[in-house]
């Protein structure tokens, strides 16, 4: 299986090798494969809708209190990333802003605004299926979610469904192009 900071190298943060924190470390490997499960039906739905295929999942403890997808197109709003989306249900879900002991899953590492995000909600455990090498805002590209000069650092676990999650989006962008390469756009650059 092989979890870790999103680009497989066996470690949770903060802290190479650290156990992931209380009521978090408790939850086994099948656990965090059924929640990103549910991300990835989320996922499914932004592909439908001709959206980027990333969903996001948020439990209180074991309860799940927030599920979205990307929706920036449908919105015409650039925030409306599944993780932005799930961050706003679980606040008003809990009622406050600081979503403790809550664990965000999102098939793809979030990027740099979602990460300010969850640094800000103060979200405990952040579990992501593909990494993003050109955009990865918790590891990959910036190091947001493990920044020493920020006042939260949630534990981090990379890696889960990896597989699932990046095929996904592969699909998604492949039958993309082809789609674009069939019926290219007819409109005129303006001046």
């Amino acid at each position: 299986m092989g979890y870790g900071r999103g680009v497989m190298d066996a470690d949770v943060l903060p802290g190479p090798n650290s156990p992931l924190p209380p009521p978090f470390s408790a939850l086994t490997a099948e656990v965090h494969e059924a929640r990103m499960r549910r991300a990835l039906r989320q996922a499914a739905l932004a592909a439908e809708a001709g959206e980027v295929p990333v969903g996001a999942v948020i439990y209180h403890r074991d309860r799940l209190v927030a599920q979205a997808f990307n929706q920036t197109r449908t919105l015409k709003d650039p925030t409306a990333h599944a993780e932005m989306l799930a961050i706003t249900q679980a606040a008003s879900a809990l009622g406050d802003w600081r979503l403790l002991d809550c664990a965000l899953y999102v098939t793809l590492e979030p990027c740099a605004m979602c990460s300010g995000a969850i640094v800000l909600a103060r979200i405990p455990l952040v579990v992501w299926g593909a990494p993003d090498p050109q955009r990865g805002g918790a590891v990959s590209c910036f190091q947001i979610l493990d920044s020493p000069q920020l006042n939260h650092r949630p534990a981090l676990l990379g890696g889960v469904l990896q597989d699932e999650c990046s095929t996904l989006l592969l699909d998604f962008f492949k039958s993309r192009r082809t789609a674009n390469h069939d019926h290219p756009t007819t409109e005129v650059p303006p001046p």
